[in-house]
């Protein structure tokens, strides 16, 4: 609150400060539009928070397709930017300039939606176990010995002894 009257006071002194110049020709009715924009001038430059700031951060953003229709597919996921199928998303926010997070916020999505289709998914899945990601070294080694089939193994013959 100081810095808004110290803003009004000296927005008042440099108003008055213009007008007392000899070579200032103006009207009367020119002066409160001087005084604003003086005034609007010493509040950005002091730091003081304008009304309008707050407006264009607030921008609402109304989506292409609903949540519903975008992940009705397990093919691809509907972008609520374009409105265009995408097997993943990562790249298209990247070139949009948004992280998955921004994108949850900016649509009110929640935290668990997903940023790639189901079925890409599993198929990424499908071919990096068949190559063998995600296991420790040796490990393939060991489950290919425990999972052989064992053969089964012959009763042993007994000794059929006589007793006398």
């Amino acid at each position: 609150m100081n810095d808004d009257i110290n803003a009004v006071e000296l927005a008042a002194e440099l108003t008055a400060a213009w007008l007392a110049n000899p070579n200032t020709r103006t009207n009367a009715e020119d002066v409160p539009a001087f005084l604003q924009s003086m005034h609007t001038a010493v509040a950005q430059l002091s730091g003081a928070a304008t009304s309008a700031a707050p407006e264009e951060a607030a921008q609402a953003y109304e989506p292409a397709v609903t949540v519903r229709k975008s992940l009705a597919s397990p093919d691809h996921i509907i972008s609520m930017i374009d409105g265009k199928p995408y097997r993943t998303l990562r790249r298209h926010l990247s070139s949009n300039s948004l992280t998955p997070e921004e994108y949850r916020a900016r649509y009110n999505l929640k935290a668990d939606y997903p940023m790639v289709a189901p079925s890409y998914s599993e198929a990424r899945r499908t071919m990096a176990k068949s190559i063998g990601l995600g296991r420790k070294p040796g490990q393939a080694a060991e489950k290919a010995t425990d999972d052989s089939p064992k053969a089964p193994r012959k009763p042993r013959a007994t000794k059929v002894t006589e007793e006398a």
